[in-house]
């Protein structure tokens, strides 16, 4: 009895810690928004109180901006709130909370402009000016900082719904296991339901215990503290089936989640369209041609114009460490597969001894032990130079490569540049890396490095095929310096 009620206890702290969550984002929104807007006043005009104008049809109206700097805090905090901003489906990952803040403050004052136009009113556009961009950019600091302390939490497994996966065995048991990779998106598996089994029990060979019968899913989620079931694939789940489960949750409390059958789908790639009652889910392929790919062409042209021109001086740097420290040439060049199966040599600067490649088939042997059969990588390789050691767990031997991006041979984000004995191990479906340019940086390079595994390496390269968009290049190039001045992962 005891267990049962701190069960239901937990069950009621997790539904609770929505309310909590959006009441601080509330709180601290509106802390920021007063000392924004109201800095924005005092900077602007002092510590005085100025008037605003009125010059319509109406005798002269004169406002004070303390109303005004009131009203826009008000306003502000308002339409945050009817976006949709603090709600928990848009917290912990993706972009969709910076977009919903953005959205709502760009609307907000373009509602102000027409007001202020439309009815004559002369709003000093240094204050607008200074209170417009100074929130926006505050905001999305105060909400980053948030979505730090939520991941902790998760990571805790606090802070998550708490789900219970409804399908059959192999369905629920890839659903457990990729939310359970991805924390941060705050889905904390607590139980599974498989009307399939003969027997109770836990899911292959986890912690999560399984319940067969689908009647009495409701006492199932009581026992285990879940709020959310989620519906995976199954055979033995008719529409009615499902139907019956959502009318048995609890309205407002609860929450149904079906997951499709489809997975490393980005989210802009998904339009969800109701038609005749069936939730249709639109999937778009992926684009590799057009205004889309002009744009990242554009963008790695001037971004690494930019970077070897302020790079230069490390440049120098780097290639009098190199020619001092061992013989041979400062940069190496090596054979690698780009875009549709082509061949071009990768710059980089050289990190091992001149007769590093004679020397990697006594090598091979001994990384086969390290669980990558088509990738080299080795965490105490000798022939690595000091100094080379050195370039790679910082990243710098990758730094000539900006000329291979301005060369067209490579892109700023990309798969990795595969070898050609990496390519004749391939399987089929791997060479679709080769629809888009190899990069120096990737979601590879941000997601472990060298400690990944290859399904992992090839499951991302293939998520970014399907997925890149410029924002999700500058993302991953934000990441990689957080990945490059980290403790781990390269060698």
């Amino acid at each position: 009895m005891t267990a049962t009620r701190e069960k239901r206890v937990s069950s009621g702290a997790s539904r609770d810690w929505r309310d909590r969550y959006a009441m601080g984002l509330a709180i601290t929104d509106l802390l920021v928004l007063i000392w924004v807007i109201f800095g924005a006043q005092i900077g602007w005009f002092g510590v005085t109180t100025s008037d605003v104008t009125f010059s319509g049809s109406l005798s002269e109206v004169a406002f004070s901006y303390t109303a005004i700097s009131v009203f826009l805090v008000t306003s502000w905090l308002a339409i945050l709130g009817v976006f949709g901003s603090r709600s928990y489906r848009v917290l912990g990952t993706g972009p969709q909370e910076y977009r919903l803040v953005l959205d709502a403050s760009v609307r907000l004052f373009g509602l102000v402009a027409i007001v202020a136009f439309l009815f004559k009113i002369e709003l000093a556009r240094g204050y607008i000016l200074i209170a417009f961009p100074l929130g926006v950019l505050t905001l999305l600091l105060s909400r980053w900082i948030w979505r730090q302390w939520l991941g902790v939490k998760r990571l805790r497994g606090e802070y998550s719904s708490r789900v219970l996966v409804v399908g059959s065995e192999s369905s629920t048991l890839h659903l457990a296991r990729e939310l359970a990779r991805q924390p941060m998106a705050g889905y904390l598996v607590v139980g599974a339901c498989i009307p399939a089994r003969a027997d109770a029990g836990y899911l292959g060979g986890t912690s999560i215990p399984v319940f067969v019968d689908l009647e009495n899913l409701g006492s199932a989620m009581k026992v285990t503290g879940a709020d959310t079931v989620v519906i995976s694939s199954s055979e033995d789940l008719s529409p009615e089936a499902i139907r019956k489960i959502s009318w048995g949750l609890e309205p407002g409390r609860q929450h149904l989640v079906v997951a499709p059958s489809l997975t490393d789908i980005g989210g802009p790639r998904i339009h969800t369209r109701p038609v005749a009652g069936l939730p249709l889910i639109h999937v778009e392929t992926p684009r590799y041609t057009g205004s889309k790919q002009f744009a990242k062409r554009a963008f790695d042209l001037v971004a690494a114009s930019v970077l070897i021109v302020l790079l230069a001086p490390l440049f120098g740097i780097i290639s009098l460490l190199v020619k001092l420290s061992s013989p041979g040439p400062v940069f190496f060049r090596q054979l690698r597969v780009g875009i549709n199966g082509s061949r071009f040599h990768m710059m980089k600067f050289r990190s091992m001894v001149t007769d590093a490649e004679t020397r990697l088939a006594s090598l091979q042997s001994q990384q086969r032990s390290e669980g990558n059969s088509v990738l080299f990588k080795m965490a105490n390789d000798p022939r690595v130079t000091p100094i080379g050691r050195l370039l790679r767990r910082f990243s710098l031997d990758e730094l000539p490569q900006l000329f291979n991006v301005l060369q067209g041979t490579m892109a700023l984000v990309g798969p990795r540049p595969p070898l050609e004995r990496e390519v004749d191990q391939y399987d089929s479906h791997v060479h679709r890396r080769f629809l888009v340019k190899p990069g120096i940086t990737g979601l590879w390079q941000v997601s472990g490095r060298s400690d990944l595994s290859w399904e992992d390496t090839v499951r991302l390269d293939l998520y970014y095929v399907e997925n890149w968009s410029i924002t999700g290049d500058i993302v991953i190039l934000w990441r990689t310096f957080k990945a490059v001045v980290s403790k781990s992962g390269a060698y």
